[in-house]
């Protein structure tokens, strides 16, 4: 398939999907891109994801990015996920350990220059696994933020090369917290704890009645994405 043709099925597939289920979608990518993956964070719209791709293609690789910097609770609820559903999750981890990342640019470097931290941890890590793959699932939602305020449920990533999806671009969350109650899922417990956006440790913290969704990562610094998504 070429680039014009790869433009003509995406642009008609997130016209099609756009009021139709996420379930459906799901459905559609694996069977048009059967190498496909799904990016899990273990936040509240992935385990929807997860628990959705299961019973769609429980095959489908799902991985997540270790930064060996995440809340204990996440870890936590990584192992529940394996466990409940009979899967292992694909490990995927920075090129450095902490201890190099320091002797080569510093200690706590999420302290100093958080988008350099991310770009080691998170976007060096994501750029190698998605070479492997044709098409990828994400769980961005456009009300999350400003930034995500027009992503498409079917879409070209141009940073990474391959066909981004969006299963839960137009649910709240709400429409995310209904599903989890409603199926009764596995979730991070931070989430009860005031996080409602949970990134690593060292750069997350609790959000106060009233503010945004994302106040609590990145605070203090001008940085709002850890530059996963465009």
């Amino acid at each position: 398939m070429n680039l014009f043709e790869k433009e003509a099925l995406i642009n008609k597939a997130a016209e099609e999907f756009e009021n139709q289920s996420p379930e459906a979608l799901l459905a559609f990518a694996v069977e048009r891109f059967p190498n496909i993956t799904l990016a899990c964070s273990f936040g509240a719209e992935d385990v929807v994801l997860v628990d959705m791709l299961q019973k769609v293609s429980p095959k489908t690789d799902i991985f997540y990015l270790d930064t060996n910097v995440h809340f204990k609770e996440t870890y936590e609820t990584r192992d529940r996920l394996e466990k409940h559903y009979g899967l292992q999750f694909v490990q995927v981890l920075p090129k450095l350990t902490l201890e190099e990342q320091a002797l080569q640019h510093g200690p706590e470097l999420w302290k100093t220059s958080p988008t350099d931290c991310c770009n080691i941890r998170k976007v060096d890590p994501l750029t190698d696994i998605l070479k492997n793959y044709d098409a990828w699932f994400t769980g961005i939602r456009r009300d999350q933020a400003p930034t995500r305020a027009n992503a498409k449920k079917v879409e070209y990533d141009v940073k990474f090369g391959l066909v981004k999806f969006n299963p839960l671009a137009d649910w709240t969350s709400e429409d995310v917290w209904n599903y989890i109650r409603n199926n009764n899922l596995i979730y991070n417990p931070l989430h009860d704890m005031n996080y409602p956006s949970i990134g690593c440790e060292h750069c997350t913290r609790q959000v106060a009645p009233g503010e945004d969704p994302r106040a609590g990562r990145w605070a203090g610094f001008e940085k709002t994405e850890c530059g996963l998504h465009k």
